[in-house]
């Protein structure tokens, strides 16, 4: 069909397109917030998983990332020479424990502020209404039902 432009009527939304220009939205935000403070989105998630696992495994924490082990040894190595995370179990041939050191659990909760506030920008009261919409669903399905 066409407009009475004479131009074509634009394709039907993709729900995966769709998805993905707010993921990259939602991804550069988070990235600016997160710079401040030092941190990546990436090494924010590893922060999370370590954080919401204790004593998770270099193997455990690339599953949960969606990673290569290999990624995960660089940004563990990484964190732990800033001094936000540890790996208890640190020998030769023993499995490994990871854990957030003090330094890392205060970071981590900095960086939760900083979650929020794009929570907030993206999805709360003030944003575009079709977005709050997909906030809500999402905290419906996956969070504690609470809005952004």
């Amino acid at each position: 069909m066409t407009t009475e432009t004479g131009r074509p009527d634009p394709p039907a939304a993709s729900p995966s397109i769709v998805l993905l220009t707010l993921a990259h939205r939602v991804e550069s935000e988070l990235g600016a917030a997160l710079a401040p403070l030092g941190l990546t989105v990436s090494r924010l998630g590893l922060l999370g998983h370590i954080a919401g696992v204790p004593g998770a495994s270099f193997s455990d924490l690339a599953r949960m990332s969606g990673v290569t082990v290999q990624s995960v040894h660089a940004g563990v190595k990484a964190l732990a020479a800033t001094g936000l995370v540890r790996d208890t179990t640190a020998r030769a041939g023993s499995a490994s424990a990871i854990e957030l050191t003090a330094q890392g659990q205060g970071l981590l909760q900095k960086a939760m502020g900083a979650v929020a506030t794009v929570d907030a920008l993206l999805f709360g009261p003030d944003a575009d209404p079709v977005q709050r919409q997909v906030g809500e669903a999402v905290s419906a399905a996956f969070g504690d039902g609470t809005r952004p």
